[in-house]
């Protein structure tokens, strides 16, 4: 049976990522939340908190939008190790 969640229970690999790269850049979950909606993904802090505590699933368009505010790679959200994406 296949399961869709991380080996620690988590529902997404880039929560603890995102979180990371917020905290770098010293803006809170609202901010991410507002400069998302600027490039047309409707998240709030709520979403933003589910998704760096690993209790929401994110989609991929997220995931572009995402790295898109932070200024990362897609690699950079979802792989430790830039190696472990090849």
């Amino acid at each position: 049976m296949f399961i869709n969640k991380t080996q620690d229970g988590r529902n997404n690999i880039c929560g603890r990522r995102v979180a990371y790269f917020r905290t770098e850049l010293r803006i809170s979950q609202r901010e991410l939340a507002d400069r998302l909606q600027l490039v047309g993904l409707d998240m709030d802090k709520n979403a933003i908190q589910r998704i760096e505590a690993g209790k929401r699933f994110v989609t991929d368009i997220e995931i572009i939008g995402i790295a898109r505010v932070l200024d990362k790679t897609i690699d950079e959200l979802l792989f430790d190790d830039p190696d472990q994406s090849r």
